[in-house]
């Protein structure tokens, strides 16, 4: 577990007032009727410090602002106020939404564009899953309990309960450059057209090749990457165009066969692969109490803005190389 100086060395470090625009925009004006709201800005950056430092849960980081005033300053809570409740923090999720979250997203994005820290020509689409917080419904088992719009779907080998993250990731940084959460057992091709429209608006257009697995390989897919100009590097499955030689295939074994030009790209696969780890294993993706797809979506959305963060950080550093990494920025 990282120390909180690594998130206070992260955050004091960036300008947010970009962000902070968007964040009061959920919430009354101070000088309005009513109650002055907590700062709606130190409740963000205690949740990007929640993943950062990967706190089980809203109760725990409640207990930490509690003991460490290096936090509590940086969360902007003075010495006579009481830490932010988890309600608090529930609210605020509530409040400012999926939707403000990816704007927030897409002001990191640009600016991580314009300074060169994303290249944006290379795209990899790929989607991994997160459970759900509930138990299977025992009258309708394809479905959760107490979270009926987490949905039964493959796992791997298996068949569990929860979501669908799907990432397109800038091979070049290993940076997300868009999301779709969805139910589990809805197919990769239903929402991968959705995913390259997102990628091409976040990138500006400069996406020129498009990377993925069989699991993508669909006509719609296909057509739509040609009219925008960007060639489609995806392997074809073994039902599709039997017989045809010089396609790009992938075996049993997971060899790839084909031009020798595809066998190279498609090794940047392995980018999003790496991606998906860190937001799992550094970032507390799958470590989320939250249920329904909206919940689960503004979940993602802040791991996400947790990694660019960490990005943006590592450029005004001077230490661009260090843009990838979450654990060891503050060494």
């Amino acid at each position: 577990m990282e120390k909180p100086e690594f998130s206070c060395a992260i955050l004091s470090k960036l300008n947010l007032d970009d962000i902070e625009k968007v964040v009061k925009e959920a919430y009354h004006k101070e000088d309005g009727p009513g109650r002055p709201p907590r700062k709606p800005m130190g409740i963000f950056k205690a949740l990007i410090v929640k993943r950062l430092q990967q706190i089980p849960s809203e109760r725990e980081l409640c207990r930490r602002l509690w003991k460490d005033d290096n936090l509590r300053e940086l969360c902007d809570i003075e010495a006579e106020q009481s830490p932010y409740h988890p309600s608090q923090l529930s609210r605020f999720k509530k409040r400012v939404g999926a939707r403000r979250l990816q704007r927030i997203m897409n002001k990191l994005l640009k600016e991580l564009l314009k300074r060169g820290a994303i290249g944006g020509e290379t795209v990899v689409l790929d989607a991994t899953f997160v459970k759900a917080y509930s138990r299977r419904d025992p009258h309708e088992d394809s479905r959760g309990k107490s979270d009926p719009e987490a949905r039964v779907g493959r796992n791997g080998k298996t068949f569990e309960l929860g979501y669908k993250l799907h990432v397109a990731v800038d091979a070049k940084s290993e940076l997300p450059i868009a999301i779709i959460v969805a139910s589990a057992n809805d197919n990769e091709k239903k929402h991968a057209p959705a995913l390259l429209e997102k990628a091409l608006k976040a990138t500006e257009g400069r996406v020129k090749l498009l990377v993925a697995d069989s699991q993508y390989s669909s006509r719609n897919l296909r057509d739509q990457a040609s009219s925008q100009g960007v060639r489609a590097v995806i392997p074809f499955p073994t039902n599709q165009l039997r017989g045809q030689k010089g396609l790009l295939r992938v075996d049993k074994y997971f060899r790839t066969h084909g031009p020798i030009y595809e066998k190279r790209v498609y090794r940047l696969r392995s980018s999003i692969e790496r991606v998906n780890s860190r937001l799992k294993d550094q970032l507390s993706l799958e470590r989320h109490r939250v249920r329904g797809l909206g919940r689960i979506t503004v979940h993602a959305l802040l791991c996400m803005i947790a990694m660019l963060l960490t990005a943006m950080i590592a450029l005004r550093l001077n230490r661009p190389e260090k843009t990838r990494s979450i654990t060891m920025l503050a060494t």
